[in-house]
């Protein structure tokens, strides 16, 4: 009966004890557990199903093993103790246990790890970090000292106060708290037992050698700093990892680490004017004869310059004038062109030479239209009686396509995407309003991207905006022709409604006086 009496035990003996996961990467990197990893296991501390059964002593319990003889750190794991009571614990002995389980509980995160050969290490290192944390790394003085001036200054000052080289019985011992980056931390003290650190970095990606260069700089260990800057040098970065790049070397360019060959990836000392490059990329684009690299790049820098419309520099008006520059280009080579169409004897090419042409302006309309510096070009498009009266006389199959771009600018006029004069829209329509409507139905067989609904919505609001006499005599304009063409006219019925109610219905003037 004595036997089976419960035995009071010690809290750490009661205690389950449990290895913390440590993992080793093919160059020989210690790898911490990651805070999620650790902060699961701290919130379930009873996935064991039973204690495992008691194991004996062995005789040596602190000797540890021997790190292979190359320079990469090596890896010991450290038990942790859970505060799981004993079954037959009785409560007040419970009661007695939980204070000391508390305490073994804090201990849970204490992890081991040696550099080197551990046998022969001088110093201990205690880390804590995040998520309690606690990391006791066995390393060598002279090792660190050599390294990092944050370990040198920290160790020379322990050495002056006595608790130096003097007492080789009792290892010195230094302390960093509040740890951001725990597994970083480790990492780069190990980093700091290889020969070429820059080498080790070459299966690592650009957010963690960032990491590891910040951790590098605050312990003052300027050979892995460098090491860094050369893989960061000759890796690619784009996009946020070269916001953080750029935002991590700032801050060094002062101090002599030569990041120089690293901001010349994002910076230039050319003083040359980027309006020069930005003209040849427009004139390369526009005289381009391959149909689908056309329609890619095309779409590709109208995307880019759409960031350019909110810029405060004066950039904007800068690639105003290059704009202007092109379309004033392209209508006087399609003025050139009409004039050689409308000869008797033109060639098959010409047609195709004022497609390519036309689509240049619809593309610089596009451009202008998301810059919002259209309206100058209504006004320039509507000065152009000259192309409109040779676009009688030229076949519709060749001249069809000139018409877009006075549909897009009814389009724009309809949706407030530019704001032209009064005279400039009344201009537009008595210029080029026959000319659309003589190329109606080819533009709604021929053009895919023709939209007759949103067309006619456009010629109706910019009449709209009219005085109502011109309003008047557009429509009934309008009408005749509607009434010989039927869906070979835009249907501007809408327009004619309120048109129709602004005269006869509701005469606004009338009442007023």
């Amino acid at each position: 009966m004595e036997e089976s009496r419960p035995k009071r035990v010690e809290p750490a003996q009661a205690a389950r004890m449990r290895t913390v996961p440590i993992a080793v990467t093919p160059e020989g990197f210690w790898c911490c557990p990651s805070p999620a990893a650790l902060h699961k296991s701290l919130k379930n501390p009873h996935h064991h199903s039973k204690p495992p059964p008691p194991q004996p002593q062995p005789q040596q319990q602190h000797k540890t093993a021997s790190a292979p003889h190359s320079r990469a750190p090596s890896v010991q794991n450290a038990p942790s103790v859970t505060d799981e009571p004993v079954a037959g614990d009785a409560p007040d002995e419970q009661q007695h246990a939980q204070p000391a389980a508390a305490a073994a509980a804090a201990e849970e995160h204490k992890i081991c790890v040696g550099f080197g050969q551990p046998e022969t290490s001088d110093l201990t290192v205690m880390l804590y970090g995040k998520e309690g944390i606690a990391v006791r790394m066995s390393v060598h003085r002279d090792v660190l000292c050599r390294s990092s001036g944050f370990f040198a200054e920290k160790l020379a000052a322990a050495s002056g106060g006595g608790g130096g080289h003097g007492s080789p019985a009792v290892p010195s011992c230094v302390e960093i708290h509040d740890c951001d980056d725990a597994e970083i931390y480790v990492e780069t003290v190990g980093l700091m037992y290889c020969d070429e650190a820059k080498h080790k970095l070459l299966k690592q990606n650009v957010s963690r050698v960032l990491r590891i260069m910040k951790v590098a700089e605050s312990l003052g260990f300027h050979a892995c700093v460098k090491s860094c800057l050369d893989y960061l040098e000759a890796v690619p970065w784009v996009g946020e990892e070269e916001d953080n790049v750029v935002s991590s070397i700032r801050h060094l360019q002062s101090k002599a680490y030569g990041v120089s060959p690293l901001l010349k990836r994002v910076t230039s000392d050319n003083l040359k004017s980027p309006t020069d490059t930005l003209a040849h990329i427009m004139e390369m684009v526009l005289k381009s004869t391959d149909d689908r690299a056309r329609r890619e790049m095309k779409s590709l820098v109208l995307n880019l310059l759409k960031d350019n419309s909110h810029c405060t520099d004066g950039s904007s008006d800068i690639c105003s004038e290059l704009l202007y520059s092109s379309c004033r280009g392209c209508l006087d080579r399609l003025r050139l062109l009409f004039g050689e169409a409308s000869e008797p004897d033109f060639s098959a090419q010409l047609t195709r030479q004022i497609t390519l042409e036309t689509d240049n302006l619809l593309w610089l309309v596009e451009i202008l239209v998301n810059q919002r510096i259209c309206d100058d070009f209504v006004t320039l498009w509507a000065s152009q009686s000259e192309i409109a009266e040779l676009h009688g006389k030229l076949p519709v199959a060749s001249r069809h396509t000139v018409s877009c771009v006075t549909a897009r600018l009814f389009v724009g006029i309809g949706r407030g995407e530019m704001l032209p004069s009064k005279n400039t829209r009344l201009l537009l329509l008595q210029v080029w309003l026959q000319a659309l409507i003589d190329d109606y139905s080819w533009l709604q067989c021929s053009c895919r991207s023709f939209d007759r609904k949103l067309v006619e919505e456009g010629i109706g609001q910019t009449i709209l905006t009219l005085p109502l006499e011109d309003q008047r005599s557009m429509l009934l304009a309008w009408l005749g022709r509607f009434l010989k063409l039927g869906d070979n006219c835009p249907n501007l019925q809408r327009a004619f409604e309120v048109w129709w109610r602004r005269t006869f219905v509701r005469p606004y003037v009338s009442q007023a006086r």
